[in-house]
């Protein structure tokens, strides 16, 4: 049936996801459902730093205001740098080899 995209906020210090959202499709909403659910959860205060790649969905003015809105800095990985972004690389490829790669699903 076609892509499912998952959009995730990680904390830093634990590891642990406190902000996630699922869709067909990559947006910009995406990726605020899943900030808002962190925001909801953990209430931080003012300076947090938001990293994230250079995707689209990040980038967005949108986005970028609702990082403001909250009081949080937004930090970008340098072009081409997984290195940049490397606990959320290391999350999502533990997801794929542990979980994803090993089931058949019929359906989404």
């Amino acid at each position: 049936e076609g892509w499912l995209y998952l959009a995730v906020v990680l904390e830093l210090y634990s590891r642990g996801i406190v902000g996630a959202a699922m869709d067909k499709t990559i947006t910009d909403e995406l990726t605020q459902q899943a900030f808002t659910q962190a925001v909801l959860r953990r209430n931080p205060g003012k300076g947090l730093i938001y990293h994230s790649d250079r995707g689209v969905q990040y980038a967005s003015n949108d986005f970028r205001s609702l990082l403001a809105q909250h009081g949080c800095i937004g930090s970008m990985s340098k072009k081409g740098d997984c290195w940049d972004n490397a606990v959320a690389e290391s999350f999502f490829h533990t997801l794929k080899v542990e979980l994803i790669r090993k089931e058949t699903f019929r359906t989404r």
